[in-house]
């Protein structure tokens, strides 16, 4: 609910309305909280109402309808950059891979990574630490962090396991480069989420809450997810994965030699 009154030419409420270029103020007041869910909805219902009037052009401004904006304008960058940024991703993994299976399983393990931070996420904040919500950015900042990283982890160990698996074998391949790559991905895991951690001290939410994202979601990812979820996807689907230029099909002539090193 809200009440509704004319800004007077001294600026406040009553007298002779003030009307600037044919226009005149009018300040509500909400009953509610001015950033809660019941004064969200009187907004809407008042823009609602005031844009069906034709020929009036008003427009309805404040805290409230500020913060409609901004999360109308946050959610709609992110339904529009995640599908953009998988899409390229997913094209050069295409390329890389030499595969189609494999590259569709690896964007889906990073999207399942970010979507269990982000109810990780809720979970201490809102649950544990009582924020009443969060920075309509933060989702957006969250999932540029974790794809880029995932995506680079992904890239170092599926590249690995494909040149061994074109010497050894598709299941052989996956073990050889998880040993080869899963002491530098967990290592490197560790620093970053050591590393971007450190703004949770800063009493600011919105870098407490991204920081909390990164350095959860780069754990999750390099502990569980590239150590564990993908090779052993991979070894369950079996060559399949690699189709349609799986390592067990490529000519003996065309797999790379063998590297010696010497004492």
């Amino acid at each position: 609910m809200a009440s509704a009154a004319p800004v007077g030419e001294a600026g406040r409420p009553g007298g002779a309305p003030l009307v600037v270029d044919g226009r005149v103020r009018i300040d509500v007041t909400l009953t509610g909280a001015s950033d809660g869910e019941a004064a969200r909805r009187t907004v809407e219902r008042l823009r609602a109402a005031v844009h069906a009037v034709p020929y009036a052009g008003a427009m309805v401004g404040g805290r409230t309808a500020q913060q409609i904006d901004t999360q109308d304008t946050a959610t709609r960058d992110r339904n529009l950059i995640a599908p953009v940024v998988l899409a390229v991703i997913l094209v050069i993994l295409f390329a890389l891979l030499r595969a189609v299976l494999l590259p569709l399983l690896l964007v889906a393990t990073v999207a399942l990574g970010y979507f269990a931070t982000l109810g990780v996420t809720a979970l201490v904040f809102q649950g544990l630490l009582g924020f009443s919500g969060t920075d309509a950015s933060v989702p957006l900042y969250g999932f540029v962090f974790l794809v880029a990283l995932g995506v680079d982890y992904n890239i170092f160990l599926m590249t690995r396991v494909r040149k061994e698996a074109l010497r050894h074998g598709s299941r052989e391949g996956i073990r050889r480069g998880l040993t080869a790559t899963g002491g530098v991905i967990t290592s490197a895991g560790v620093v970053l989420a050591a590393t971007f951690a450190a703004p949770v001290v800063i009493p600011l939410a919105f870098l407490a809450q991204i920081a909390f994202i990164v350095a959860f979601g780069v754990l999750l990812d390099t502990l569980v997810i590239r150590s564990l979820l993908v090779p052993a996807l991979a070894r369950d689907i079996g060559p399949a994965a690699w189709w349609p230029t799986p390592p067990d099909k490529v000519p003996a002539t065309a797999r790379p030699p063998e590297s010696t090193t010497s004492a």
